[in-house]
């Protein structure tokens, strides 16, 4: 009797063993029936590595015609250089250095097969020649379109079809962990391709842009790399990479890229119109700290307090005032002031929102029809 128990309980736990392998198999393969495994899993529960085995050329093959190499110049004059030279006193000890022409190099990505590329605005600041070269050496001329100094994107065009563009993912979707690939020209020698993982997602307050929201990986990014794409293992764009932090000028695994979909607003503004237009509220905000909080009758310290209205703009019409607390916008929780702010970015003037704010300890309700983002003052 035992015997004959036995021997169906062994039956069913190595089939139970096999299916749980065979779907673990399964599972490992990527995409549309590759039949590659990219990964193997470790079944160890300490943490042990998770080796690669299988191999990220296809993907990179079908990507890297999508990225370009720019190359911009600008002449710069010797008064630009050496602004004491002008000066009469110097003058008349010699001639005045030549002017001279300052060359800048970067990255880009095809976004469309009749040309049009999205690529970093300080890549060509200023620059009054510009010229993208592919991977197979040939060499074009480019025109800006447009740029956008708040998010550092610019888009240039190419008068040429059949390009390969490149997909833009929803850069919502990316979490922390996800393989990131970054491919562009570091300092100039070439293409080449970098991996790691998304180290950190809706990055901001660090001073680079006035819009910031990047996402953060440890993918190698170095000069050249700005405008190149970072990438995940679909072979969709994910960002635009952008900025590293280092204080030696050299890749220390923190480097920032603008996520897809900030750059595929930024991109069909600026391809409809040659210029990125934002909504405004006309306000001076800063973040709710646990004083603050207490001091203007907040239960937490979520939102955005403001500080300061600007006078005659949509929010002083609207009635806001100094020591509200904007706790939502068309009924979506705020998180800090930065997430206002990137909020209303993406909304266009004359766009009518709810504001939810607290108000000497209680709630309200406010209407308020958005502005035009003034343009930043010059430099």
């Amino acid at each position: 009797m035992r015997r004959r128990l036995i021997a169906p309980v062994w039956l069913f736990v190595l089939v139970l063993v096999v299916l749980i392998v065979a779907s673990a198999v399964a599972g490992l393969h990527w995409g549309r029936g590759s039949g590659r495994a990219l990964f193997t899993v470790s079944a160890a529960s300490d943490g042990d590595a998770v080796p690669l085995n299988g191999s990220f050329a296809p993907i990179i093959k079908k990507a890297m015609p999508s990225v370009v190499n720019i190359s911009s110049s600008r002449l710069v004059r010797s008064e630009e250089l050496l602004p004491f030279l002008n000066d009469p006193f110097f003058r008349q000890f010699g001639t005045v250095p030549r002017d001279q022409r300052e060359h800048s190099l970067g990255s880009g990505v095809v976004v469309s097969s009749d040309g049009y590329i999205l690529t970093n605005n300080h890549v060509f600041e200023a620059a009054s020649d510009i010229e993208v070269s592919f991977g197979d050496q040939s060499q074009r001329p480019a025109r800006v379109i447009g740029t956008d100094p708040q998010t550092d994107l610019a888009v240039v065009k190419l008068d040429q079809k059949g390009l390969t563009p490149l997909p833009l993912a929803d850069s919502s979707k990316v979490q922390v962990g996800d393989v990131a690939l970054a491919i562009g020209d570091p300092f100039g020698i070439g293409r080449a391709v970098t991996m790691g993982i998304v180290s950190a997602t809706e990055r901001g307050n660090l001073g680079i842009e006035s819009e910031e929201d990047f996402i953060q990986t440890d993918a190698a990014i170095n000069p050249g790399n700005s405008g190149g794409a970072l990438i995940n293992t679909r072979g969709e764009l994910i960002g635009v990479n952008t900025a590293i932090l280092s204080p030696t000028g050299g890749n220390l695994g923190i480097g920032f890229a603008v996520p897809s979909n900030m750059a595929r607003s930024v991109m069909e503004q600026i391809a409809k119109t040659g210029k990125v237009v934002r909504g405004y509220l006309g306000v001076v905000v800063q973040n709710v700290t646990p004083e603050l909080a207490k001091e203007f009758g907040a239960t937490a310290h979520n939102g955005a307090l403001i500080s300061d209205v600007a006078r005659g703009g949509p929010a002083e019409k609207a009635g806001l005032r100094r020591g509200d607390i904007v706790l939502q916008v068309n009924g979506k929780p705020l998180t800090d002031r930065r997430d206002l702010q990137l909020t209303v970015s993406k909304m266009a003037p004359g766009t009518t929102i709810t504001l939810a704010i607290l108000r000497d300890g209680q709630q309200q309700q406010i209407p308020l029809t958005l502005g035009q983002q003034p343009a930043p003052a010059a430099k």
